[in-house]
């Protein structure tokens, strides 16, 4: 049995500085923001991804993890620090630990509806860097005029499933992108020229 990885050192005041770093990356699409947080991560989940879920999952949001993320390690940590149930089904998510080797990326997840789309899942993308893939304009809210994000990592298809998933609008999944201890949030509203 391998040991449990330890949640946050300060619980309280650390999940609300990373509260806040979300939300600062939700209101600034394509920003590259540093996780104000010491975390241990457990198994093969970076540091963002890690103190992602320790601030934002809880009893009542189920989570998926892909496959190739899903390990005895990560979900004794997900257990003992949040009490997150794990989802059996991408649909039954309303939140997702994917990486780039699931293929379609955003398929399967809970979208919304019109008079719920906040009923939909938020996904955190596992990546090997926030800088040096291709790249891409981003515009939408929050971003003042446009705004270039290289994220390492994504098959061109992903882009075009992002197309989709914008098209959706209101309805639609929300992405964060994890890598190291940065995060950069993609919002449905987002537009991403290639």
């Amino acid at each position: 049995m391998t040991a449990l990885a330890a949640g946050f050192d300060d619980s309280s005041h650390d999940s609300q500085r990373v509260f806040r770093a979300v939300l600062d990356a939700f209101s600034h699409p394509g920003r590259i923001l540093a996780i104000p947080a010491k975390v241990e991560a457990p198994g093969a989940l970076s540091i963002a991804a890690t103190a992602f879920l320790l601030t934002l999952v809880d009893r009542e949001t189920p989570l998926w993890l892909a496959p190739d993320l899903d390990s005895a390690e990560v979900r004794d940590f997900v257990r003992f620090h949040t009490g997150a149930p794990i989802a059996p089904v991408t649909a039954a998510a309303a939140f997702a630990l994917i990486t780039p080797a699931r293929q379609p990326m955003l398929d399967g997840f809970a979208i919304g509806s019109d008079p719920y789309p906040d009923r939909s899942a938020t996904l955190v993308i596992e990546v090997p860097a926030l800088r040096g893939g291709p790249n891409r304009t981003l515009r939408g809210p929050g971003i003042d005029g446009s705004i270039i994000a290289g994220i390492a990592g994504l098959a061109d298809s992903f882009w075009s499933e992002w197309a989709a998933n914008r098209a959706l609008f209101p309805c639609g999944v929300d992405v964060v992108f994890a890598a190291g201890s940065e995060l950069l949030a993609l919002p449905r509203s987002i537009a991403v020229q290639c």
